[in-house]
């Protein structure tokens, strides 16, 4: 029986976008894309989600997949909490999930730096029942030890979760450990989703 929703959050229940918060300096699209090779297409993207390096060495590593953007590279990493943006949903979902019964938590790449500086558009974390910050554990989705830290910690088996994620690597991912797996495109297709999955179940 599903008991507990784990939630990603970049993209599933709070808005993350690098290339609206590249194109909010104006730059022009040649630099745009340059700034995203430098930073999200890199190898050492990696990295920057594990949070085990300093702002200062991770900004290093970005300027020198490409020293040409070096000025605007410093200048957009400033303040990343620009790139979240609040989901008007995610509160009222949440609790419309405990309020079924449901244990919901979450599993999240987000670095330390975008957790602090976007956190008024994370004020859904408190109404959740826990969850894991991949910076904290040094891991990272698609690494399937952090789902099996998660089942661990919360005590929980994986035919008993629900994992929802934008990312189909990660999906795919938890899918493999046994975790009933939704690639998230939007609220309604991910609910309909899940309203399958427990249908099934209920059948069964």
């Amino acid at each position: 029986m599903i008991t507990t929703i784990i939630f990603d959050i970049g993209n599933v229940l709070a808005l993350f976008s690098w290339k609206e918060h590249f194109a909010s300096f104006g730059y022009d699209e040649k630099t745009l894309e340059k700034l995203a090779k430098a930073t999200v297409e890199s190898p050492h993207w990696a990295e920057y989600d594990l949070g085990i390096l300093s702002d200062e060495e991770i900004l290093n590593l970005f300027i020198k997949n490409d020293p040409s953007v070096r000025k605007e590279l410093k200048e957009s990493l400033q303040n990343i909490g620009t790139m979240l943006t609040r989901c008007d949903y995610a509160i009222p979902w949440i609790e419309e999930l405990k309020q079924n019964g449901y244990k919901v938590l979450f599993l999240s790449n987000f670095s330390e730096k975008a957790l602090h500086e976007g956190a008024d558009a994370m004020d859904f974390v408190p109404h959740m029942d826990g969850g894991i910050f991949s910076y904290r554990v040094n891991l990272i989705k698609p690494d399937p030890a952090i789902y099996q830290l998660l089942l661990s910690q919360y005590g929980l088996s994986p035919e008993e979760c629900v994992f929802m994620d934008d990312t189909l690597r990660n999906v795919e991912a938890a899918a493999a450990l046994g975790i009933h797996a939704i690639h998230f495109k939007n609220k309604e297709q991910a609910q309909n989703e899940l309203a399958l999955l427990t249908n099934m179940q209920a059948s069964c």
